[in-house]
């Protein structure tokens, strides 16, 4: 489920940043916005995703560390428990268990120099046995020890061939030269892609002015629907609210630009002088982009009209 979650959250987080170069490229503000405001938070829900995995796994190593602590702190109370209520039983005085009181006492008077002189001649045998094995011993054992190991020894050579001895490689692997080359070259790749990319994008968003085509006028078609209301008055009034919102968009001044009614809820409006297709873009996603309450719209086509010869 982790995993899914990851992939589901990269998925996410790469379609919002394509998007959102999208909607820059078009012009289509209130979009971008929201594809960067997604961007943002898929990007703190996968942040917030692995400090919590981290913090679980943290929590629970505390959790293991704790709960064997607590197993060897009861192990060892359990064993000074016993030790402290089961003495040697020969070191008892014979209370309390059946036996007649000054057994025990008896017992051990009698017992601990057994266990003394046992100790000893224990001891004197022990080294008598040493030293009679290293008087007899000869290197004829070690020899034949050595002859029965033979068979499982390893050829002088090795298995597959010469093993190369450790000191005689070297203290530093070799540096791989394709591997740091083929590094370098992707950094580089990546440097430039992301440079490029970036000047793109701000040439593509930049408010300019630029020189009109030569062409009489600009003609756009959309569409227009309202939310909520089907009736053709509500319709021309969302239209014209847009379209006067939208031709103060563009780098030129457009002071000639009506709006005509070609059927019900499409519109066309006609710009004179003819806008640039920079100026025509940045109209495109002004409409597309509706920002008026409950409108939204969508743009049928363009074109530019031919001048008059």
């Amino acid at each position: 489920m982790k995993y899914v979650s990851y992939l589901f959250g990269g998925l996410s987080t790469l379609a919002a940043a394509v998007y959102l170069v999208v909607y820059l490229y078009r012009w289509e503000w209130q979009r971008a916005v929201l594809c960067g405001v997604l961007l943002l938070a898929v990007e703190g829900f996968l942040v917030l995703a692995i400090l919590l995995g981290r913090m679980g796994r943290l929590e629970r190593r505390l959790n293991d560390s704790d709960a064997r602590a607590e197993e060897i702190r009861r192990r060892l109370e359990h064993a000074r428990d016993q030790a402290a209520t089961h003495p040697f039983r020969w070191l008892g005085d014979g209370r309390g268990d059946g036996a007649d009181p000054g057994g025990g006492a008896s017992r051990t008077f009698v017992f601990v120099p057994i266990l003394m002189v046992t100790g000893a001649a224990l001891s004197g045998v022990a080294w008598v046995i040493q030293r009679i094995a290293a008087a007899t011993a000869r290197p004829g054992a070690e020899r034949r020890l050595a002859g029965r190991l033979a068979p499982l020894a390893a050829p002088p050579g090795g298995v597959h061939g010469a093993v190369p001895q450790l000191e005689d490689r070297p203290a530093v692997p070799p540096a791989r030269r394709l591997r740091v080359l083929l590094s370098v070259a992707g950094a580089v790749a990546a440097v430039v892609l992301l440079v490029w990319g970036v000047y793109a994008l701000a040439d593509a968003t930049e408010t300019r002015e630029e020189a009109r085509p030569n062409a009489a006028a600009t003609t756009v078609v959309f569409q227009v629907k309202v939310h909520g209301r089907a009736d053709a008055p509500a319709r021309e009034l969302a239209a014209r609210d847009l379209w006067e919102g939208c031709r103060r968009s563009t780098s030129a001044p457009s002071p000639d630009a009506s709006l005509g009614v070609l059927s019900d809820g499409v519109y066309a409006g006609v710009i004179r002088p003819a806008l640039s297709p920079h100026d025509v873009l940045r109209l495109r996603g002004c409409l597309t982009d509706a920002s008026a309450n409950r409108v939204s719209a969508k743009v049928l086509g363009d074109g530019q009209a031919a001048p008059p010869h």
